[in-house]
């Protein structure tokens, strides 16, 4: 009896033994060549076979992530266009006269806000008093909500170019500014009752004066996100504006802050912006 029991147990000890060879030389070969990169990636407990059906969920789940990547882009949809300027003004907005002060060293003349070709057209020109900007804002208010522009920056050191939402009273403001000294730059800015302070650069990774490209921000009661062609590049959260403002563009030409704007050079006159499209979506709608 005592010598069938250790037969048969010894019998048991073989068949697991032999029923756990397989596993334990593809844990030792594991990392130890190129025939083994596969299985490296994965965990011990897949074995080859695993790893060759897992292969096409792989790839399948990287086209997934590159999906969802693409749909978080915001980008302005056709039915938020407020403003289309193939069809020439918009009867939404208004060409602006008349001056605003230092550091602004222009008068805003309505003739410099031009249209043609499928585009509005804000221009810096030289005049017989000094030099004339140009400037289009929106003839209602708007609250928080989506905000964006096609356009292309006037390529003037020293001329700024600007897509922007601003009330006086109280000063409340949020900016997309071109500076002229560098268009591969971009600056985001906000004001909230006259408290600025908020500048951000941001590298564009190409020139915005070459051609057309989508500038945004996203207005909420607790932040701003900024966007270049619909991916966020910027946020701020903290003394939010919070008044209805008017939507603006203008270009103009910067006096006594070289530093900032770089040196205005009139020899490059006439500049020009240049605008597609206003887009704008309510609040609701982003929740």
């Amino acid at each position: 009896m005592k010598l069938r029991r250790w037969t048969s147990a010894a019998a048991v000890l073989f068949l697991f033994a032999c029923a756990c060879a397989p596993q334990q030389s593809a844990a030792q070969n594991g990392g130890s060549g190129p025939d083994n990169v596969t299985q490296d990636s994965g965990t011990q407990d897949n074995g080859p076979q695993d790893s060759e059906t897992q292969t096409p969920q792989d790839e399948e789940g990287k086209q997934d992530e590159d999906s969802a990547a693409q749909d978080s882009l915001r980008l302005t949809a056709e039915e938020e266009k407020i403003a289309v300027f193939t069809a020439g003004a918009s009867p939404l907005f208004s060409k602006r006269s008349g001056r605003n002060g230092d550091p602004f060293n222009c008068t805003f003349l309505p003739d410099n806000v031009r249209f043609g070709a499928g585009e509005m057209q804000l221009f810096l020109t030289e005049t017989q008093n000094g030099y004339g900007g140009s400037e289009y804002r929106s003839n209602a208010y708007y609250s928080y909500g989506f905000y964006s522009v096609s356009m292309k920056a006037a390529n003037c050191p020293g001329v700024i170019s600007s897509f922007f939402t601003y009330t006086g009273r109280p000063w409340d403001e949020i900016d997309i500014e071109f500076l002229g000294k560098n268009t591969r730059e971009i600056q985001f800015n906000y004001y909230t009752k006259g408290q600025g302070g908020h500048e951000f650069v941001y590298s564009l990774g190409f020139d915005g004066a070459a051609d057309f490209h989508e500038y945004a921000f996203l207005w909420l009661p607790t932040s701003i996100t900024w966007y270049v062609d619909g991916k966020a590049v910027h946020t701020a959260e903290t003394d939010i504006p919070s008044a209805p403002t008017q939507i603006m563009m203008n270009v103009w030409n910067c006096k006594g802050n070289d530093a900032w704007s770089g040196t205005f050079d009139e020899k490059l006159l006439p500049a020009c912006a240049s605008y597609q499209w206003i887009g704008y979506s309510p609040y609701a709608a982003e929740q």
